[in-house]
């Protein structure tokens, strides 16, 4: 009978056993910075239980490790979110042929407590993150020790331009919010009343510049329309129809409405309450929004909805991607290539 063999243990062994990335116990090998003490105490305690030797992990190393990345993404439902992270599932094969692995990680981004908790929880087990974020100083800091501790990080989305993050994938903001503006005071004709905005947070930097963007346009190009105070939904649909429910019910004049976010669900629906639809509004209500989604696309399609701005979500996360991979590599940024655009979508030119 032939005697049974027993295969080397190799660092990917290691990794499992130990619950972290091959690039931490690469960290912990080579005694480098940036590990937390509990998990360079797992990897010492995984090595020393098996006996494992350390050139074996250098021959591995030698034929190329696997680059481990996290994306920090919105937990709930948003749709163009969700967009992002099934193009991610998309690109298994050609993540696989750069020996890259990508992982997502769902929190709560409006709240800045569990947002930076969870950028913390990152340290030491990624080569790479991106993270749609919340410009808060707890936020910024987290961010900051992740660059510390050697980190590649990528703002998505929502850029935090005071922290040390090293590239911002997302659009121009300020000019999608213009666009915005010009859209519905346009499209509102030589009406003139209030106009209504809902964002997910404020203190997201993306719906803050686009808030900005618009009513610049709004003030400067159309007196006849005044902006009422900002309605905060969180991108849900309930608190999103909650909230603008309460705003209709106390201004008739409303004849524009601009969605910053998601929530679009809620939006609709009170939009298209059954007192607003009595009385005539809700077709007199410019609506306009962002991302094509198959709600938008329907409400497009109804005419509920007069305009999305649309940005490409398969196009940010692959340039997410590329970005993050770049800089592990030390390889120069391809800024036009990786510039995101935005395009205006009606009812007449849905792709």
């Amino acid at each position: 009978m032939a005697e049974e063999t027993t295969a080397p243990l190799t660092l990917k062994d290691i990794a499992r056993q130990a619950g972290v990335s091959l690039a931490t116990v690469d960290r912990v090998l080579h005694n480098r910075p940036g590990v937390r003490p509990d998990t360079v105490r797992r990897v010492k305690e995984a090595i020393a239980r098996n006996s494992f030797q350390p050139h074996v992990a250098a021959a591995e190393l030698a034929r190329g490790r696997v680059r481990r990345f996290a994306f920090v993404m919105p937990s709930g439902p948003n749709p163009f979110m969700q967009q992002i992270q099934s193009y991610l599932g998309e690109m298994s094969a050609w993540l696989s042929a750069r020996r890259l692995a990508v992982e997502t990680v769902a929190t709560d981004v409006f709240d800045p407590s569990v947002l930076a908790a969870s950028l913390e929880a990152l340290t030491g087990d990624y080569d790479g993150v991106a993270v749609v974020a919340l410009d808060h100083p707890g936020v910024r800091a987290a961010i900051n020790d992740l660059v510390d501790a050697g980190t590649k990080v990528v703002t998505l989305v929502s850029d935090v331009p005071s922290s040390r993050r090293h590239h911002y994938v997302g659009i121009d903001n300020i000019a999608a919010g213009r666009t915005a503006g010009a859209l519905v005071g346009r499209l509102a004709g030589q009406r003139s009343g209030k106009v209504a905005i809902v964002a997910g947070s404020q203190g997201l930097r993306d719906h803050a510049e686009r808030i900005f963007g618009f009513t610049q346009v709004m003030a400067s190009e159309f007196p006849g329309l005044s902006v009422l105070p900002v309605l905060e939904g969180r991108d849900e649909d309930d608190r999103s129809e909650q909230v603008l429910t309460r705003m209709f019910g106390r201004h008739a004049d409303i004849v524009g409405l601009y969605n910053v976010g998601a929530g679009t669900q809620g939006v609709a629906k009170a939009l298209s309450d059954q007192a607003l639809s009595d009385a005539g509004r809700d077709r007199q209500v410019v609506f306009v929004g962002h991302d094509v989604t198959a709600l938008t696309r329907r409400l497009l399609l109804q005419g509920v909805m007069d305009a999305a701005i649309s940005q490409n979500p398969g196009h940010e996360a692959r340039a997410a991607v590329r970005v993050l991979l770049a800089l592990a590599r030390g390889e120069p940024i391809l800024s036009e290539q990786e510039k995101i655009r935005i395009d205006i979508v009606m009812r007449d030119n849905l792709p």
